[in-house]
């Protein structure tokens, strides 16, 4: 059974890490790095013994070493969202944006879980001076003694994955967590998808996605990237574009994300790797006139 955060966002990859896993393992190494944790869903179902998780949410980064530190645990988190929820239901939601204020102010921890555990479709989209927008999921009962159970089980469970292993929670640029890799190390990114409306902490473009190509690139390391390849409406031209010479495989995949369920639709998501598995083919440049092929990886979920 994959392991599921705490913290709730759109595009998280918990139900792909058993994919992922599986080309990970086709290599040994012996640290694991992400310049793009995220909500950490790979780095909980891979759970290498050594890692340097990294992100340019100071929030993400915060949690997680709370959680290591022993300053957030699942007895602490069950009395702050039985509160917190309590009060959102006397107030019939009103008070999702008192705890929404009182975290653009203070940054604490917990009210982030609580925030990422309310807001609408699981969103986690910051304003330009970083602060916290998105609206309430308009659900008062939001934290019922169920969730909240829930939600405590999956602290304690990544508490303990945290515990028995060495992991490194650090706020930076993916640059420069990459420039720390060596060749015994596996880096897996998974930053914004470009190409696709993104909402994230940090804004992704054309430059970022080539600069984080040729940092990958100019490392001794083997990496992992994923991305998009194709929806039921275009393909991510990028890929040949941008990341000819790599090796690449793919698997379809359900994003329940999306306001209106017509919105949610299958994605081609696409894993690319500076090495061969048995799961991959090359990435073909656009120059040799010939379309990206992908190869679907079967059914590992």
């Amino acid at each position: 059974m994959a392991t599921v955060p705490p913290i709730k966002s759109q595009g998280i990859k918990t139900k792909l890490s058993a994919w992922i896993k599986v080309h990970a393992e086709s290599r040994s190494y012996t640290r694991w790095i992400e310049p793009f944790m995220g909500t950490g869903s790979v780095v909980f179902n891979v759970q290498p013994e050594k890692a340097i998780l990294c992100d340019t949410n100071p929030h993400l980064i915060n949690f997680y070493n709370a959680v290591k530190s022993g300053s957030i645990t699942s007895a602490k988190a069950r009395e702050h969202l039985s509160h917190e929820g309590s009060e959102l239901l006397r107030s019939n939601g009103e008070h999702y944006y008192i705890v929404r204020n009182r975290f653009n102010a203070t940054g604490d921890p917990l009210d982030f879980l609580f925030l990422s555990r309310s807001c609408f479709n699981g969103m986690m989209r910051f304003s330009k001076r970083g602060n916290f927008n998105v609206p309430f999921c308009k659900k008062p009962n939001r934290f019922a003694p169920a969730l909240v159970t829930k939600i405590c089980n999956q602290i304690e469970n990544v508490s303990k994955i945290i515990h028995r292993n060495d992991y490194q929670f650090l706020c930076q640029d993916f640059q420069d967590t990459i420039d720390s890799a060596d060749s015994q190390d596996m880096i897996y990114c998974d930053p914004p998808y470009i190409g696709r409306h993104v909402d994230y902490f940090d804004s992704w473009d054309v430059s970022l996605e080539l600069r984080l190509r040729n940092s990958l690139v100019g490392s001794d390391a083997n990496f992992m990237i994923s991305t998009w390849l194709e929806n039921k409406y275009r393909k991510n031209s990028y890929i040949g574009e941008i990341w000819g010479g790599c090796y690449i495989s793919t698997i379809e995949h359900f994003y329940h994300v999306g306001a209106k369920e017509s919105n949610r639709n299958k994605i081609t998501e696409a894993l690319l790797t500076n090495y061969s598995t048995k799961m991959s083919i090359d990435v073909l440049r656009p120059e040799s006139n010939v379309q990206v092929m992908h190869h679907m990886a079967g059914t590992l979920l």
